[in-house]
């Protein structure tokens, strides 16, 4: 499990331009399962409400039990962990499901889950910022 911070990434830059009020901003914090076999964020859609994200697309979702559901893609989300800061689009998913933080963005967070004693942590090569692979 990990604690994340939560904000509505069009909130964000429309205070940052002066656009609307800082308290206007929405944001939440929320516990999520961290599933390195997962591949995107996914949000229950109280939380997508709560946070006022937009839909951007339709994708296909495949889960562990085999069945395939055609989803809704959300965004845009800054999400904060782990001292580390990113912007996703989400998986839209049912409510009362746990969120999920997939592979997509412990790769772009440069974070990962220690195996032995199943810990959340900045990758001990780049302890201050993400490293990105550019190959």
């Amino acid at each position: 499990m990990a604690i994340v911070k939560l904000t509505n990434a069009y909130d964000y830059y429309n205070a940052q331009l002066g656009t609307i009020p800082r308290d206007r901003v929405r944001a939440t914090e929320i516990d999520a399962l961290v599933d390195t076999g997962a591949n995107m964020l996914g949000l229950p859609e109280e939380v997508v409400e709560r946070l006022g994200l937009v839909d951007i697309e339709r994708r296909k979702a495949r889960y562990a039990d085999g069945r395939v559901e055609v989803k809704r893609v959300v965004g845009s989300v800054r999400l904060e962990m782990e001292g580390r800061l990113g912007e996703f689009d989400a998986l839209a998913e049912y409510r009362g499901t746990m969120p999920l933080i997939g592979q997509v963005v412990l790769e772009s967070l440069d974070l990962i889950v220690e195996s032995r004693s199943k810990e959340l942590r900045p990758n001990p090569e780049s302890p201050d910022m993400p490293t990105i692979d550019v190959f």
